[in-house]
Order: C-alpha cells, then sequence, then structure tokens
C-alpha cells in the first residue's frame, strides 16, 4: 500500500461518531462501479457487522452487500491476503470496509496481494483503527443505519464531522429499493456441467453457488428481470432463485415471474430467493432490526431436530403469521427465532434463508443441493438430459 492513512471519521446517521483512519481517498481515487474520481466524497451505506473470523474476501465480493458498508468484528482483517480463486464475483460489491486492524504484511502460500492492494484496484475505499467492539454494540442495539466516512486531517479533499452527519442522513434506506438491479447479470450464460437442467435467476449469484449447482446441473444464468415464459421456453428440470441484496418487495417482477413458474417446475430458493418464493405464495417480509450476517449462526432442522452451523447474509425475512396452510416451517434459527427454511405441501418447491453453499462458512447445508437434485427426479427429471 503506496497511499498513506489518513485521519479519518465514521459518523452514523444517529449521530454516533467513531475515529479511525481512512485509505483511498487520495488525488487518483477511483469509485468501484463508475471508475470515476471520488476525493472529497465520504463512503456512504447502511452500516452493518459481519462477525465471520476468516472469509474477508468471499464477504466483500459477495453482491448481496450492494449498499452496505461492512464492519468486521474479528480485529485482525487481511491476515492471509487475497487469492482469485475466493472471489464470490467479479468485484467486490460493498460500498466499504470497517475494520479494527488491517493486515499490510499477510502469511499464506496462496496470496497475490494484500487485501489493502486488493481494494485499491477495486477502488474500494476502507477505514481502520476503529473501535469495531463498540460500533458493533452501537449496531446490535440501534439497529443498521446509514453511516458516512472520510478523512478529517484538513487534506485535500477533507470533510468534517457536520459534512459526514449530513451524508448519513441523506443515504437512502434499503427499504423500497431495488438493488438487485444493481448487480444482476444483464445477459444469460451458462455454467456446471451436472445431469440435470437448472435456470438460476441472478438476484446477485455467487460463484460458489454455480460450482454447488454445476456438481448436479448444467446452469443456464438468467437475468432477474426475465420473465417467467422465457424460462419455461427453455424446459428445465428445475428453477433457482439465487441470493441478493437488499428488500425482496422491491425486485421489479420477481414475485410476479416466480409466481408464474412454480407448479410448473421445482423450485428451489436461497436468501432473497427464499424471501421471494414466501411473498410469491402469500407470505410478508420484513426487516430485522441488524439483520443475520456471518458464519456461524445456529439452525435447527424440524424434521430430524439437528443443529446446522449457517454461513448467513440478510437483512431481512418471511414473517411467520403470514404463512398460509400450504407451508411448513423447515428450519428455524436458534438465536432469534427467525423463519430459516420454508417447503410447499402442494407445489414442488422449498427454500431456505441461509447459505448452504457457504462461501465463507461451514458446509452442514450442502445437503440441500442434493435434496434439490432429488426434488426435481421426483418431478419426472430423468437427468442426464440437460438441454443444448
Amino acid at each position: 500500500m503506496t497511499e498513506p492513512w489518513r485521519e479519518g471519521l465514521l459518523v452514523l446517521a444517529d449521530g454516533s461518531v467513531f475515529e479511525g483512519e481512512v485509505l483511498g481517498f487520495g488525488q487518483d481515487a477511483t469509485g468501484p462501479v463508475t471508475g470515476e474520481p471520488v476525493t472529497g466524497e465520504p463512503v456512504t451505506g447502511e452500516v452493518v457487522f459481519n462477525t465471520v473470523m476468516a472469509g474477508y474476501q468471499e464477504v466483500m465480493t459477495d453482491p448481496s452487500y450492494a449498499g452496505q458498508v461492512v464492519t468486521f468484528t474479528y480485529p485482525h482483517i487481511g491476515n492471509y491476503g487475497v487469492a482469485p480463486e475466493d472471489d464470490e464475483s467479479r468485484r467486490p460489491f460493498c460500498r466499504g470496509v470497517v475494520v479494527r486492524e488491517l493486515t499490510g504484511r499477510p502469511s499464506n502460500w496462496r496470496a497475490v496481494e494484500t487485501l489493502g492492494g486488493f481494494m485499491a484496484r477495486h477502488g474500494l475505499r476502507a477505514m481502520a483503527g476503529v473501535d469495531t467492539r463498540r460500533l458493533t454494540r452501537c449496531l446490535r442495539d440501534e439497529g443498521s443505519m446509514p453511516g458516512a466516512y472520510g478523512p478529517v486531517d484538513s487534506g485535500p479533499g477533507s470533510l468534517d464531522e457536520a459534512a459526514l452527519l449530513a451524508a448519513a442522513r441523506a443515504e437512502p434506506p434499503t427499504q423500497g429499493r431495488n438493488l438487485v438491479s444493481e448487480v444482476s447479470c444483464t445477459e444469460s450464460y451458462r455454467a456446471g456441467e451436472g445431469p440435470f437442467s437448472v435456470v438460476a435467476y441472478d438476484f446477485g449469484i455467487k460463484r460458489n453457488i454455480l460450482r454447488n449447482l454445476g456438481e448436479i446441473a448444467t446452469v443456464t444464468v438468467v437475468p432477474a428481470t426475465t420473465p417467467a415464459p422465457d424460462v419455461l421456453a427453455m424446459a428445465p428440470d428445475g428453477v433457482f432463485l439465487s441470493n441478493g441484496p437488499g428488500d425482496p418487495a422491491a425486485v421489479t417482477g420477481a414475485v410476479e415471474a416466480v409466481q408464474a413458474l412454480v407448479g410448473q417446475v421445482p423450485v428451489f430458493g436461497i436468501c432473497l430467493g427464499h424471501q421471494i418464493l414466501a411473498r410469491a405464495l402469500g407470505a410478508r417480509t420484513y426487516k430485522l432490526p441488524f439483520g443475520h450476517h456471518g458464519g456461524n449462526h445456529p439452525v435447527r432442522r424440524l424434521a430430524t431436530g439437528g443443529v446446522e452451523i449457517t454461513s448467513q447474509n440478510h437483512n431481512y425475512a418471511v414473517a411467520a403469521e403470514a404463512l398460509g396452510g400450504g407451508v411448513e416451517v423447515t428450519h428455524v434459527n436458534l438465536n432469534d427465532g427467525v423463519i430459516e427454511g420454508l417447503a410447499f405441501r402442494d407445489v414442488p418447491a422449498f427454500s431456505v434463508q441461509y447459505h448452504p453453499e457457504a462461501g465463507p462458512g461451514p458446509h452442514d447445508a450442502r445437503y440441500l443441493f442434493a435434496e434439490f437434485a432429488e426434488l426435481m427426479e421426483r418431478c419426472g427429471a430423468k437427468g442426464g438430459t440437460a438441454r443444448a
């Protein structure tokens, strides 16, 4: 990292202030999406915390973090550097990263660059030296909220506390925002060489999901706005609804498309896909106070009583009181009782709120991909007949 750290502040929308140092606010700094100069502009977004102890690269490149600033609770981030194989998408989609300490000299044989270098290459501006324990307690007690950070050292593009507070309060909440439109692919593409044929809606799909689906199916990934008739015209054995960012109620056309698909073809959804499937069948979703972000959430599988340790990343959940009689709750979060899985009695469809593909996280729930294959087989798919 050749650019020097600068004195900085993080200010939350409720007025809470956190001191630290910022990186990426030099004269040559550019934004990760447009590549346009960003000197003098603060980093803004909904501030959330993630409890993973490893997997920071996968978290930062997970499209589900679009519109958010990720605070890592683990104190040392960047210890093992960055390896291209660990990217979950083409670039980081989070707005920013806040850490206690960013490691400048990683130690791992796989590393090809430092985390600081990775962020600089992608135009992702970071903040370090923050009391992340105090920040996490604030978000836990008050809920996730918009925040803004930037330099306050009187140098080029320097800001002040009042300007950062104004920027934080001007940042729109995630409610009602279609963040999926910022991350979905614009053209279809193929992945995997498994025996079944699956169409996967890209609401912000991760590469590790495609790796797992690719073991059971030849996957055609389609944009989030793809109409149901176009999907059915591909004659898939099943449809997969991916993870993604933001409010499921704001994803234009997704609920209507899934309503037209359910009952016509087996459906499996995870994370945002779980919420969209639930809404398509009449359920309601709501925003959690500070969401589930981490790799150690205990979930009870009600069919067996067993407990799975799961990887999670979501701010919204399905409301229990809005479920109809044709829906069975299959998994429950043991921390707060949030619904973590659903199965539908009258149609071949099921979903989970967490990430069975992990990346990062434990692999306790990877059996769900095999259950999807079994569901497609029970519904008449022969396997080994992936369409060209």
